[in-house]
C-alpha cells in the first residue's frame, strides 16, 4: 500500500509557534494571536496550512502538541481573515476504516467561515479514480488548489438592545422559507443582495413577514455545503442545501459580503420585527458521500471516529440514503454537533432549530433510543433548553420512523396530519375520524410524559413535495427537468388536479382549485398543534409540478413576487386564518383534548357533532362514506385543575368534504347567544346562522357563539 510523503516542517514560525491549548476546538482568535486546535484520535501528525488571499499555500506548519486526542498550536501573528486548512497524516487502511491522506487539504470542522468554491477534479479524492477496487488506491496528488478554505474570524458584533422574541410554542406559526429563493425575484431588493441574508434582512421583506402574522422563520439549511459533482455536470445545483461540509460556517453562497456579521445584522432586523429564527439543520451526513466519496473534512482527519462504518469498515452505514452517517454515539462527535447547536444559538442568537433526519440522531446501536446519547444532551443542556427544537421523526434505517416518540422538551413535523388532510379534502373514503384527530391535536400520537398539542407540527406541504397550488393542480410529479426520467420524488401525494393536468383556462376548474386551497390552509391555521406553513403557499405559488425541486436553483423555485400581486385575495385570507388563531386562544389550547367531562361542570373540552345536530355516534365514525361533521370547542371548559376565572367564545367548525352540498343543522350554542359566522372557505354562505343550513360542497365553516354581550372585534 502507498504511504504519504515524509513530513518536513515548517521553519518560518518555529521561533513564535507555542503549545496553545486543546480547547475550544477550531481557530480562535484572542486579540493576539490564534489558537488552533483540531480532533483526531487515530492521526500521527496534522499540519496546519496557511493560505495567502489569493489561494496560494504560504506555510505548512506542524501543530506542535497533542492532548486529549487533540492536536493544537498557538501562533501568535495570526490574525482574521487569515485562510488556512489542514493536512492530516495517518494510515491509509480503508478495511479497517481509515483514510488518511495529506495530500488532500482538508477543511477545519470548526471553521466559523468558509471561503471559496469547491472546484471539481479528481486530485479531491483520495484514491485514484478507475484503480482497480477503486478506493483501496493511494491518491498523492495536492488538492489544496481546488478545495475551499477556513477562515478565521473575529467574532465581535455588536447586537444592541432588541430583545429575543420568546414566542411561546402555543402561540408560533412558522413560515419555511428558502434564503435564496425568497429574494432573487423580489423588485425591492437590489439586485446585488439579492438571495443572500443581506436580501432577506431588507425592510420590504421583513414588513410583508411580519404582515402576515407568522411568528417564525424557519430557514432551509444555511450551514455550508456543497454542489455535488453530478448535478454540476447535469447543469444543476444542490438549491435545497441537504449536503453540509461545515456546521459552524454560513454558505458563503448566501452572503453578500465577506463578514459573517451579515448573518447577525438579519437575525437582529428578524427580532426587531418580533420575528423568531429557526434553522433547519443536517447534523446527519455531509457531502462526503460513501466510500468512493471525496476527501474534503471529515474523512481524511479521522474517519473511523466521525462516521459510522459497517460490519466491514471499508464501508458506510447508510440510513441516511446519501451515502454516510454520521456516529453521535461518539463523544467527540457528540460534542462537535452540540458546539455547533450553541454556537449557533448564542454567538449567532438563532431561536430554535428544526433537525433533518432526526431519528439517526437519537439511534445507538441497539436502535433508536429515547434517552439517547444525543436527546440527552439537548435535554440537559442549559442554553438549549429555551431553543425549540423540532425533528422530523423518520429516516431509512432500521426501525426509522419514530414520530412521537421523542423526548418531550421536543416537537415533531406530523407527515399524519399532511397525508390525512390532503386525502380528506380530496374526497378519499374513510378518512374522517383521523381528520378529527389530526384536527384536535393528534392526541394519539403526542399525548404522553407531559407532552403538549404543540408537539405536533402540522403541515399540509413544505419544501419536500408539492407546492399548495401543485397539490390542487397534478395527478402526477412532472420531474423531468430534474434529468432522473421522472423517477425521483414521492410518487403517492394524496393529490387531486381537479379535473385538468397543470394551468388551464376553465373556470369552473380554477374555482374549486382556489377552494380547496383555502379548505386545505383553514385546516392548518384552526388544527391544534403547530401549524408550518410553506413560504409562497399563501399567493399560491408553483414549482409547475415539480415536487423534488432540489436541484432546481431558477425560477421553478424562486418566488414569484409578481404572481404574489395578483394573488391578494388568497395572501389576505391566510392572514385572516392567523389573525383568528391569534385572537381565539381555543385554536391554540395546551392542553390536549379528550371530550370527557369535567367532574365539577360536567362541560367537555370537545364534541363532535354529525350533519344532523347529533354527536357522533360509532356508526357515523365507521361510515367510509361520511365526510362531514362539526368539531365543538367550549369556551366555557378548563383543563383539570385551572381555576375557571372568565369564559371564552365558544367555537364550532363545521367541513363539508362531499362533492355536493348538505344539510347541516347546528348544534345548539353554550349559552344563550346564537352562532356567528367567522369564516367560510366558499363564500356563499350567510352572514348569520342559526338551526339547520345548506352547507355548499367542499366547505369548511368556523362559528363563534360570544361568551359575553359585547362585541369585540374579529
Amino acid at each position: 500500500m502507498p504511504r504519504p510523503e515524509p513530513f518536513r516542517p515548517s521553519t518560518r514560525h518555529a521561533a513564535h509557534l507555542r503549545e496553545g491549548m486543546p480547547f475550544p476546538l477550531g481557530a480562535t482568535w484572542d486579540g493576539l494571536g490564534v489558537n488552533f486546535a483540531l480532533f483526531s484520535a487515530h492521526a500521527t501528525q496534522v499540519e496546519l496550512c496557511l493560505f495567502d488571499e489569493h489561494g496560494r499555500e504560504t506555510e505548512r506548519i506542524a501543530l506542535p502538541e497533542y492532548t486529549d486526542e487533540v492536536w493544537h498550536g498557538y501562533l501568535p501573528d495570526v490574525r482574521p481573515g487569515q485562510l488556512y486548512g489542514y493536512r492530516v497524516h495517518g494510515p491509509y487502511e480503508p478495511e479497517a476504516g481509515h483514510r488518511f491522506n495529506p495530500n488532500k487539504l482538508l477543511l477545519d470542522p470548526y471553521a466559523k467561515q468558509i471561503v471559496g468554491e469547491l472546484r471539481w477534479h479528481d486530485a479531491l479524492f483520495g484514491y485514484p479514480l478507475g484503480h482497480p477496487d477503486a478506493d483501496l488506491g493511494y491518491d498523492r496528488r495536492d488538492s489544496a488548489p481546488y478545495m475551499p478554505k477556513s477562515r478565521v474570524i473575529d467574532p465581535a458584533f455588536t447586537w444592541g438592545n432588541h430583545p429575543w422574541p420568546g414566542v411561546p410554542w402555543q402561540r408560533s406559526v412558522i413560515y419555511e422559507m428558502h434564503v435564496r429563493g425568497y429574494t432573487m425575484r423580489h423588485p425591492q431588493v437590489p439586485e446585488r443582495l439579492r438571495g443572500t441574508f443581506a436580501g432577506l434582512m431588507q425592510r420590504e421583506v421583513v414588513a410583508y413577514i411580519r404582515s402576515l402574522g407568522v411568528t417564525s422563520v424557519e430557514l432551509m439549511p444555511v450551514h455550508a455545503f456543497v454542489d455535488d459533482k453530478h448535478l454540476l455536470e447535469a447543469g444543476l445545483r444542490n438549491y435545497w442545501g441537504y449536503n453540509t461540509i461545515g456546521f459552524f460556517a454560513p454558505h458563503q453562497g448566501y452572503m453578500a459580503t465577506l463578514a459573517v456579521s451579515e448573518f447577525k445584522e438579519m437575525v437582529a432586523h428578524l427580532h426587531d420585527a418580533g420575528l423568531e429564527v429557526l434553522l433547519d439543520v443536517v447534523y446527519n451526513h455531509t457531502a462526503e458521500g460513501n466510500h468512493l466519496g471525496p476527501t474534503l473534512s471529515l474523512r481524511g482527519i479521522d474517519n473511523a471516529t466521525y462516521y459510522r462504518l459497517a460490519d466491514d469498515p471499508r464501508y458506510y452505514v447508510n440510513d441516511t440514503g446519501t451515502g454516510n452517517t454520521l456516529d453521535l454515539s461518539h463523544s467527540r462527535v457528540l460534542q462537535m454537533v452540540m458546539d455547533s447547536l450553541r454556537y449557533w444559538s448564542t454567538e449567532m442568537r438563532v431561536d430554535g432549530f428544526r433537525f433533518d433526519l432526526a431519528t439517526i440522531l437519537g439511534r445507538e446501536s441497539h436502535g433508536f433510543d429515547q434517552g439517547g446519547g444525543f436527546l440527552d444532551a439537548c435535554r440537559q443542556d442549559p442554553v438549549l433548553g429555551r431553543a425549540k427544537l423540532i425533528a422530523e421523526p423518520w429516516d431509512i434505517g432500521p426501525g426509522g420512523y419514530q414520530a412521537g416518540r421523542f423526548s418531550p422538551s421536543w416537537a415533531e413535523w406530523n407527515d399524519r396530519f399532511r397525508d390525512t388532510v390532503r386525502a380528506f379534502w380530496r374526497g378519499d373514503q374513510g378518512r374522517l375520524p383521523e381528520f378529527a384527530t389530526r384536527m384536535s391535536g393528534s392526541a394519539d400520537i403526542f399525548d404522553r410524559r407531559g407532552r403538549r398539542p404543540y408537539a405536533s407540527v402540522n403541515f399540509v406541504t413544505a419544501h419536500d413535495g408539492f407546492t399548495l397550488n401543485d397539490l390542487v393542480s397534478y395527478d402526477r410529479r412532472h420531474n423531468e427537468d430534474n434529468g432522473e426520467d421522472n423517477r425521483d420524488g414521492p410518487g403517492n401525494n394524496f393529490s387531486w388536479n381537479h379535473g385538468a393536468e397543470g394551468p388551464t383556462d376553465d373556470p369552473a376548474v380554477r374555482i374549486l382549485r382556489a377552494k380547496q386551497m383555502r379548505n386545505l390552509l383553514a385546516s392548518l391555521l384552526l388544527a391544534q398543534g403547530t401549524p408550518m406553513l410553506q413560504a409562497g403557499d399563501e399567493f399560491a405559488r408553483t414549482q409547475h409540478g415539480n415536487n423534488n425541486a432540489y436541484c432546481q436553483d431558477n425560477e421553478t423555485t424562486w418566488l414569484d413576487w409578481q404572481a404574489a400581486a395578483e394573488r391578494r385575495e388568497l395572501t389576505d385570507f391566510v392572514r385572516r386564518l392567523i389573525r383568528l388563531r391569534r385572537h381565539y386562544p381555543l385554536l391554540r389550547r395546551s392542553r390536549f383534548l379528550h371530550g370527557e367531562p369535567d367532574p365539577d361542570t360536567g362541560i367537555r373540552d370537545i364534541v363532535w357533532y354529525a350533519p344532523d345536530g347529533r354527536e357522533c355516534t360509532e356508526s357515523h365514525w365507521h361510515d367510509p362514506e361520511a365526510r362531514s361533521l362539526a368539531m365543538l370547542l367550549d369556551g366555557r371548559a378548563r383543563p383539570s385543575g385551572i381555576p375557571r376565572t372568565s369564559d371564552e367564545d365558544s367555537l364550532l367548525l363545521l367541513v363539508n368534504a362531499r362533492h355536493e352540498p348538505m344539510d347541516f343543522a347546528l348544534p345548539p350554542p353554550p349559552g344563550a347567544a346564537p352562532w356567528k359566522l367567522l369564516l367560510d372557505t366558499s363564500g356563499k354562505a350567510e352572514a348569520c346562522a342559526a338551526g339547520p343550513m345548506r352547507m355548499p360542497a367542499r366547505t369548511l365553516m368556523l362559528f363563534k357563539a360570544r361568551a359575553k354581550a359585547a362585541d369585540e372585534a374579529d
